[in-house]
């Protein structure tokens, strides 16, 4: 499904975009939806909800950096989750060609409607679209729903760091996974670079 289409099961409108600024109860539904899936243990780091005004400053200084571009997922037009799109740093010449996905999640009430793969798929297209050849990302092994999407979807996991999280006092390991892409060969190499700022 491509970004923005809206699709209608069992009377449920659901929605995958790409955000460039808040409008409306945006901000709220977004600080609900992150609340939730920390709660559920996929906070993206963090352990227990921040207190909100910290969460919003998060959430509008994610719009503030050029690198990183944001999808959110709607559910009957609220969002219930996200994920980022992260360019690499402009002078990391290196790793140019490779984009990382972060804080990808759904809150738990909106699961089981396809939402997920569909940020996913539209974070892939981005990533080819901005001429990128490789999508990396890393999750905690408790994660099972979530490494499930992501093998199915075309990510392989290419390293596992024993110690990559400590949750309730103990360590939980992590795995590291990427995909390749092609880029789209319609974007021309200034407008890549463009996008790379």
């Amino acid at each position: 499904m491509s970004p923005g289409t809206k699709v209608m099961a069992s009377n449920i409108a659901t929605r995958v975009e790409w955000l460039q600024r808040f409008g409306g109860t945006d901000l709220e539904d977004l600080c609900v939806a992150t609340e939730t899936a920390i709660v559920d243990g996929n906070g993206f780091g963090w352990l227990k909800p921040p207190p909100r005004d910290i969460l919003e400053s998060y959430w509008r200084g994610v719009l503030l950096v050029p690198e990183r571009e944001l999808v959110a997922a709607r559910l009957d037009g609220t969002i219930v989750g996200s994920g980022q799109l992260v360019r690499p740093a402009a002078n990391n010449e290196a790793q140019a060609p490779v984009a990382t996905l972060t804080t990808f999640f759904i809150a738990p009430l909106a699961r089981g409607h396809g939402l997920a793969r569909s940020m996913l798929m539209a974070i892939v297209t981005r990533a080819g679209e901005r001429g990128f050849e490789s999508l990396e990302l890393t999750v905690r092994e408790t994660q099972t729903a979530a490494i499930a999407l992501y093998e199915s979807c075309g990510f392989t996991r290419w390293a596992t760091k024993r110690k990559y999280a400590k949750v309730n006092g103990a360590w939980v390991t992590g795995f590291y996974y990427a995909r390749d892409i092609e880029p789209m060969r319609t974007v021309q190499p200034e407008l890549r670079a463009a996008a790379a700022r």
